[in-house]
């Protein structure tokens, strides 16, 4: 299951993370964010060397905006704690795992 972020845990699981971090900026009301949470997972399952975290915007509203996040979902990937790719909308397991793997 894919780690949930918090302004208070995400210096700690992130910024001082030293290897990928997959960031899912999402909301409970969002439909391209229901369609792709069981990706979300199935990429939880086969990616073991990245960590996959999601955070509700709705929650952590602080979150979206340090990390201009103007629609969802949005996809941050973290690399030693900086975040070195970002994209937005819905797309396929493989479009998305090729998307990681190009930073791990």
């Amino acid at each position: 299951m894919a780690l949930e972020l918090t302004t208070q845990n995400f210096d700690e699981k992130v910024t001082n993370a030293e290897g990928v971090v997959v960031v899912d900026f999402w909301a409970p009301w969002c439909g391209p964010c229901k369609m792709m949470s069981p990706v979300v997972e199935e990429l939880v399952e086969e990616m073991k060397n990245v960590t996959i975290a999601k955070v509700n915007v709705d929650e952590n509203q602080e979150l979206s905006m340090q990390f201009n996040v103007l629609s969802i979902p949005t996809f941050i990937i973290f690399k030693g704690g900086q975040a070195v790719d970002q994209f937005a909308g819905a797309m396929g397991k493989d479009a998305l795992k090729a998307r990681v793997a190009k930073h791990v």
